[in-house]
């Protein structure tokens, strides 16, 4: 039988970048270096065949024609993000007006192809001047980073309507602090749920900086929700997989969506002393940072299993004191990549926040594939990504059954358009509906862009 799965009028097609993966030109026209442009000087061997932030995907000097590639993909929305190192090159202070130019230029140039353009200010590119003064350990930071909003604020907001604070705000916490994958390379529970917490503060000093101003426009936070499905239905299977869900899901979800933390987090990280200092009027604070819009990265589930093994009591606190990873059986695999995909978990994400959350606004604002060596699919000089079609296929027919349902979710972005630099794994998995060539820079459309391009158009597709 026939199906024909149909979408909004004014549904979000679209697609998410970053600044720090696609501008390049990292150290040039005024940019200072971000901890990536450090690390990568301190430990080149850390990155996929040496490959730095310093050669991403060139936006900087393509702009144009990128944004003309989006228009041809049939997108009316488009997710950024602004360096705060090329914007404010100190942290604080001077605003450098070549970036204010750049930007100014790319927003123009979106509206003027009809694309309405989504900035957010933060994604893991912490100045390298804020860093060694700490970070977001730091609350002066947080004060560094609600004058940086308010500067993007000013400077764009009487043409940018959607704007978040963070995105994925758990990964430089996790990266950063807790499991040795970004720098600063600390192995510290309690200093990340510190950075944790005090960009939250942070977030909310912007969301209520910019709620001030009335612009008219709307403000949110982009959170990477990996649904948490414990092995079996027994108890001790359950409680792993509900404090996993603590950890890694609520504890970012509570403050974004409610204002405040749950109690059984902070219970439960009282009781083995790895709470944060808080101070008076951070309570009222947080409550001020409840977002207008959720986007929410999905990528794969988390399977927890109870831990079959006592704490090492010597070993650092650890999420992982309270559960393990569990490898179902039979789970369809990213091989590329290694993670599972599951495409019911973006249903169960959106009924979650249907059922649990008050049905916030939220929107699909990554989710995507990554494969390595994608060459070996090119035919007649275009890559048949047919499992990118298909990937992003089974993840909109479960999206259109949550919202069939009631979810109000707005909108579907892939990660990403173009072929870009990714962390520490550089170009080793490509993610565009366009192929980079990295010699001459040259993009070309996958199947998978003209696939999506004929979705966007009718706001559908028949399966």
């Amino acid at each position: 039988m026939d199906m024909h799965y149909s979408f909004p009028e004014g549904f979000w097609w679209g697609s998410a970048s970053s600044a720090p993966q696609t501008e390049g030109e990292s150290l040039s026209h005024g940019k200072t270096p971000t901890t990536w442009d450090h690390w990568f000087r301190l430990q080149p061997e850390r990155f996929h065949h040496g490959v730095g932030p310093a050669q991403t995907s060139t936006f900087y000097q393509h702009w144009k024609e990128d944004i003309a590639l989006l228009k041809a993909l049939n997108h009316n929305t488009f997710r950024t993000s602004i360096s705060w190192a090329r914007l404010i090159p100190d942290g604080t202070g001077a605003v450098n007006q070549e970036a204010v130019a750049f930007y100014n230029q790319v927003i123009d140039e979106l509206l003027r192809q009809g694309i309405t353009p989504f900035i957010n200010l933060f994604h893991f590119d912490m100045p390298l001047s804020l860093q060694e003064q700490g970070g977001f350990e730091n609350r002066k930071v947080i004060d560094a980073f609600e004058a940086y909003a308010r500067t993007c604020f000013e400077l764009f907001g009487d043409r940018v309507t959607h704007w978040f604070t963070f995105n994925e705000p758990i990964v430089p916490v996790e990266g950063g602090y807790l499991y040795d994958f970004h720098y600063p390379n600390v192995v510290d529970f309690r200093r990340a749920a510190t950075v944790a917490f005090h960009t939250m503060l942070a977030h909310a000093r912007a969301v209520k900086a910019y709620h001030e101003r009335n612009d008219g426009g709307e403000i949110g936070i982009i959170l990477n929700l990996t649904p948490s499905y414990p092995r079996s239905q027994n108890p001790a299977d359950v409680k792993a997989a509900h404090i996993a869900d603590l950890m890694f899901n609520r504890s970012f979800l509570d403050p974004a969506l409610h204002g405040s933390y749950p109690e059984e987090l902070v219970a439960l990280l009282a009781q083995y002393d790895q709470l944060p200092v808080c101070q008076p009027g951070d309570k009222e604070l947080l409550a001020a940072g409840v977002v207008d819009l959720l986007g929410i990265n999905y990528y794969q589930p988390r399977r927890i299993q109870c831990r079959d093994s006592q704490v090492n009591p010597d070993s650092p606190f650890m999420p992982e004191w309270f559960f393990s990873a569990y490898e179902m059986p039979g789970r369809k695999m990213n091989p590329y990549r290694g993670w599972e995909i599951y495409e019911k978990g973006v249903y169960d994400i959106l009924t979650r926040l249907r059922v649990e959350y008050g049905n916030p606004r939220c929107y699909i604002s990554e989710n995507g594939m990554g494969v390595e060596n994608e060459q070996r699919f090119e035919r007649d000089g275009q890559i048949q990504d047919d499992y990118r079609i298909e990937f992003v296929r089974d993840h909109l027919k479960w999206l259109h059954k949550g919202m069939s349902e009631g979810s109000r979710c707005l909108g579907y972005h892939m990660w990403t358009f173009i072929d870009n630099w990714s962390w520490c794994n550089a170009y080793k998995n490509r993610y565009g509906f366009v192929s980079l060539d990295l010699e001459s820079q040259k993009r070309t459309i996958k199947k998978s862009g003209e696939w999506y391009r004929q979705v966007a158009a009718k706001n559908g597709f028949d399966e």
